[in-house]
């Protein structure tokens, strides 16, 4: 028995949900299909919200043989058999799921034939193509993003599906609501939600049934795909930039995901890398934090969290102790040292013991000659680093 998500695959792009801005009037993929004219294209964004079912439906109103191929389940035999198939109808097009997962040897087999035009490509992923699929591949693909399904797409799909295939279930408008809200855009998760519960509770849905079922939000958080890293890049950017409820927003997040590890090392790299020198005691904070977490463990871990994490936003912020190292590093990388100087070699009887001096600092040349008087570190403009600014002011006039 086909799955309801299965049943309720469109057949034309007229009754796909969403994606508009593609398949809408006069809108690109739809003006291709009305010409009768493909290309092979890759179409990514997150699970759920219509990638397989563009490319079939695509097919299907052009009339064309195709073949449906996973780039990881299918052997390079499923491939010789695509394209000998492509011979015999001299055209195919390729409906691939996961293509940034597509290895060498499959690949070598497919780029003549879509050099040639006897294989159109239709690829699909989660991941950024421009980051994830072989050059050789995108560059004979037309790239088409996807936009994430609203709350209001999953709703219309969902009294689609009612009206078409489960009339008799029992279900009110505040379980539509809830399905919808749970799904997070995965309109594939929104039907197996509702065909699961539908065949639970003999047909009558209620918000407690709904709730027996999941009542956790179907968070993209697949560590292969790029959702999963946009939530971690989202927390510290949020961090950095001072606000808040964002920062909170995207941890509970992490917390839902359960991964602690992953926040315990992103708010380390935080607190060194965003708020550094202008608030040194926050990289201690945050390691007290990491050990009653660890102490504590989930659902409890959350309150230490959320206390850190708050401070971090609100925290004075400096960059200015990763910028300085950076810019040392890239002296190094480009060949820009210069001979350490004699007086302060290990066996030099010229070096001036800094110590045996007034504030243990004294006149003599620390830096290779070529980069004598190089500044890498730059203070900024905060409490701390002012104090720091006026030290290393006086130090460099005696040292200098």
């Amino acid at each position: 028995m086909d799955l309801l998500a299965i049943k309720m695959r469109p057949k034309s792009l007229k009754d796909v949900i969403g994606q508009k801005h593609l398949i809408g009037e006069n809108k690109v993929i739809s003006n291709l299909v009305k010409n009768k004219k493909l290309f092979s294209m890759i179409l990514y964004g997150k699970p759920g919200i219509g990638k397989t079912t563009i490319a079939i439906a695509i097919a299907e109103e052009l009339k064309l043989n195709y073949r449906l191929l996973n780039a990881v389940i299918n052997n390079k035999k499923d491939f010789d058999i695509a394209v000998e198939e492509a011979k015999m109808y001299n055209g195919l097009v390729i409906i691939m799921d996961e293509i940034h997962r597509l290895n060498k040897d499959k690949q070598d087999l497919l780029l003549p034939y879509l050099e040639s035009g006897l294989i159109t490509l239709i690829g699909m992923t989660t991941s950024n193509p421009y980051h994830a699929i072989n050059p050789a591949i995108r560059s004979r693909c037309q790239i088409f993003e996807l936009k994430e399904l609203t709350c209001e797409d999953i709703k219309e799909a969902l009294y689609r599906a009612i009206n078409q295939e489960l009339k008799d279930i029992k279900i009110d408008d505040e379980c539509i609501n809830y399905i919808a809200n749970i799904s997070s855009g995965d309109l594939r998760y929104a039907y197996n939600m509702l065909e699961v519960s539908y065949f639970s509770f003999d047909k009558v849905i209620t918000l407690d049934s709904l709730k027996n079922i999941s009542n956790k939000p179907n968070l993209f958080h697949d560590k292969n795909d790029d959702g999963y890293y946009d939530v971690i890049s989202a927390f510290q950017k949020s961090i950095r930039g001072s606000d808040v409820d964002a920062s909170l927003h995207y941890l509970s997040r992490l917390i839902e995901a359960e991964d602690l590890d992953i926040i315990f090392r992103r708010m380390s790299v935080i607190a060194y890398e965003d708020i550094g020198l202008a608030n040194p005691n926050m990289a201690l904070k945050v390691e007290a934090c990491i050990n009653a977490c660890n102490r504590l463990g989930l659902p409890e871990a959350r309150i230490p969290l959320a206390k850190t994490v708050i401070e971090m936003a609100l925290s004075p912020k400096s960059n200015s102790a990763i910028m300085a190292i950076d810019e040392a590093l890239n002296d190094i990388r480009k060949g820009n040292t210069g001979n350490v100087p004699n007086h302060i070699k290990t066996t030099s009887p010229d070096y001036k013991y800094a110590h045996n001096y007034k504030n243990h600092v004294v006149k003599q040349q620390y830096l290779p000659d070529n980069l004598k008087g190089k500044r890498y570190y730059k203070p900024q403009n905060n409490k701390n680093e002012l104090i720091l600014k006026e030290v290393n002011d006086r130090i460099k006039e005696i040292i200098d």
